[in-house]
């Protein structure tokens, strides 16, 4: 039958070879071209007839809507939300230099052909939104250059594939969700990368969560919607790890051990020895995988506050408790903004959800209140990583301090602190429509359809006044030190808020070298030796050679996150063929070599031609901000300046 040859395991490439030469008998088009014809010829309704224009009187499919090439390759693939139906040919797995593939919100149905996998740059892959089935091959561990994968909300079934671990590249959300996926979470999940979200909810998934590796660090709405799923973090408690003689827990009571973090499961601990064995186990859980769950965090800080509220209401003095916090050992929550109205024990009894990870630490989405009928109060808690344990209370309240004094409308506000000798958090107000990086490339926090103009051009001169605003604050000249998209929040209405400031350090713990909290706001704010997981962002002067960081590497930070918003592709886009320069210098030599515009900006922009003019000024910006030399790289007040111009042209 003709539909089965697109996920048959017959002798696939030399067949299709000798289909590509007969065809190409009678054709100009290119072999790129030819693949494409095939995903036309496979597709059974197109309602807005994109396709019609896909002809093979043509002698490459670089014109063709959809459609983004690179030296007359194809590297993009972009159908998204087109009423497409019909199915994904094998053939497209021939289009050896895609990078980014999106066929989501249509109605391909029939299972993924493996050999789709042979597309092996593939970097970006989205089949979200779909009707597809059938399991997902172990095959799909050959796209190691993948860094988003959304399989989402079709009716793929089977077992969870194992090799998905092998995809090492892999950043934000690893989604399979709404999905008929069975059997139980393998092992090996534990193995992705910390910094990866994974999202199975509302499969078919049966047994015990692996409690390994970066499983442990998955909040319990990764995990939803399985009903045959039990273990941490979900509620649902597995068959042998049930005890009949478990105290049940008492929340009218405050000061009861017994904690429990709503949404995450709960916990009990006894008072003495209990606690103490409970912070072993977690210490112990701490130095193998680098990363505690704030939700175990918890349990054991429930503890200590119920300790402190019998010491408040005894006989211990406010003068005896304030001391004991100031060395950090139990513990010290300041709240900076006085319109909190929320205090330690308010976000103990809270809902948290993971939202976002990082080398630096795990953001939290902490839905807390007071009272039943009180509105509940939604705020980011950020849990930093201990880093070098030589940071003492004094450096981190004065920093913090600091910090809090930068209050400008497009810069994220500090609301609250909390200091122990092994536990640091920094509460912020939550933004709720994710990040710029999220609206661009996708991911759990970002519902939106692509950004127009109007919107882009909103958030970059929104971005660029709160980071003038840093670098202008005051005598000292701050630096914010690790600008990138995912530092920029967005509201509902895409303003956006600049994140971040002054934590690349503190999740590094202070430098030994420091002896007073004076040269600490210097060194850490001012001018650290930084290293990012994002390296693309840092100023060649920082990344290649170690230098100090300044406020012109925040202003070269800014012009990539400019080519991001303006091109749609990642920092690192072009890296593996011009020697690992990225996206920067991708855009610099397009524009040397005066290629069109469509080959260069995000497809999503091509429809606004009424917008050229801006979008070519702004690229211009963006490349006097990655200037090489620092010294002609301008500052971000002109910068700023540049960018609200453009609204008059």
């Amino acid at each position: 039958m003709p539909s089965s040859s697109s996920s048959s395991s017959s002798p696939f490439p030399s067949f299709l070879t000798f289909f590509s030469f007969l065809i190409s008998l009678s054709s100009s088009l290119n072999s790129d071209g030819l693949s494409l014809l095939a995903l036309k010829a496979a597709i059974e309704t197109d309602p807005s007839h994109l396709l019609a224009s896909w002809s093979d009187s043509d002698s490459t499919p670089c014109h063709w809507p959809g459609i983004l090439c690179t030296r007359d390759r194809v590297t993009h693939l972009s159908l998204t939300n087109k009423g497409l139906t019909g199915y994904i040919p094998s053939e497209l797995g021939l289009l050896d230099s895609l990078q980014r593939l999106s066929l989501a919100f249509n109605n391909f149905s029939k299972p993924i052909p493996v050999h789709l996998y042979n597309a092996t740059n593939l970097v970006f892959l989205d089949l979200s939104h779909n009707s597809l089935s059938g399991p997902v091959s172990d095959q799909i561990g050959e796209l190691r250059n993948l860094r988003h994968l959304d399989l989402s909300s079709n009716s793929l079934n089977g077992s969870l594939p194992k090799r998905l671990t092998e995809l090492t590249e892999l950043v934000g959300t690893l989604n399979l969700s709404y999905n008929q996926f069975s059997g139980e979470v393998p092992p090996s999940f534990g193995n992705l990368p910390l910094i990866v979200n994974l999202d199975v909810r509302h499969n078919n998934l049966t047994g015990k969560i692996p409690q390994v590796g970066s499983l442990l660090n998955q909040g319990p709405t990764a995990f939803s919607g399985n009903p045959s799923l039990c273990g941490f973090p979900l509620q649902t408690l597995c068959p042998e790890a049930q005890n009949p003689n478990v105290i049940p827990e008492n929340p009218q009571n405050p000061k009861s051990l017994n904690g429990n973090f709503q949404g995450y499961g709960g916990g009990r601990a006894t008072r003495g020895s209990g606690a103490a064995a409970t912070v072993a186990v977690v210490s112990s859980i701490f130095a193998v995988m680098g990363v505690v769950s704030l939700t175990v965090w918890w349990f054991r800080r429930k503890a200590e506050v119920g300790k402190r509220d019998e010491g408040k209401s005894g006989k211990g003095s406010p003068e005896e408790n304030s001391e004991g916090d100031l060395e950090g050992q139990d513990g010290k929550f300041v709240v900076i903004d006085e319109g909190m109205n929320l205090e330690l024990e308010d976000l103990l009894r809270a809902s948290a959800y993971v939202v976002g990870k990082s080398r630096s630490g795990i953001v939290y989405k902490v839905v807390a209140g007071r009272g039943s009928g009180a509105a509940a109060s939604i705020v980011a808690v950020r849990r930093l990583n201990d880093g070098d344990a030589t940071l003492t209370f004094k450096d981190f309240e004065y920093e913090m301090e600091s910090i809090s004094r930068v209050h400008h409308p497009n810069i994220l506000r500090l609301r609250a602190h909390y200091y122990a000798s092994d536990e640091k958090l920094v509460v912020t107000d939550f933004i709720n429509n994710g990040s710029l990086h999220s609206a661009l490339h996708g991911g759990p926090s970002s519902s939106l359809s692509p950004l127009p103009w109007s919107a882009r051009l909103k958030i970059a001169q929104g971005a660029a006044r709160g980071l003038a605003y840093i670098h202008e604050f005051g005598a000292r000249k701050y630096v914010h030190g690790n600008i990138k998209s995912t530092k920029i929040l967005l509201d509902d209405d895409l303003e956006p808020y600049v994140s971040g400031f002054g934590l690349a350090r503190l999740s590094q713990g202070a430098s030994k070298k420091l002896s007073s909290s004076q040269n600490m706001i210097t060194t850490s704010i001012m001018g650290p030796s930084m290293t990012t997981p994002s390296a693309m962002y840092l100023a060649p002067e920082v990344r290649e050679f170690g230098g100090k960081y300044t406020q012109k590497c925040d202003v070269y930070s800014f012009g990539i996150v400019l080519l991001e918003l303006l091109s749609g592709r990642s920092p690192n886009a072009g890296s593996e063929t011009d020697g690992g320069k990225g996206l920067e210098c991708f855009v610099r030599k397009a524009f040397q070599e005066e290629r069109p515009l469509t080959e260069i900006i995000d497809p999503a922009l091509v429809p606004e031609i009424y917008a050229k003019k801006q979008v070519v000024s702004t690229f211009h910006i963006a490349l006097n901000c990655t200037e090489l030399d620092p010294e002609l790289r301008p500052r971000m007040r002109s910068v700023l300046e540049s960018l609200d111009r453009i609204k008059s042209q």
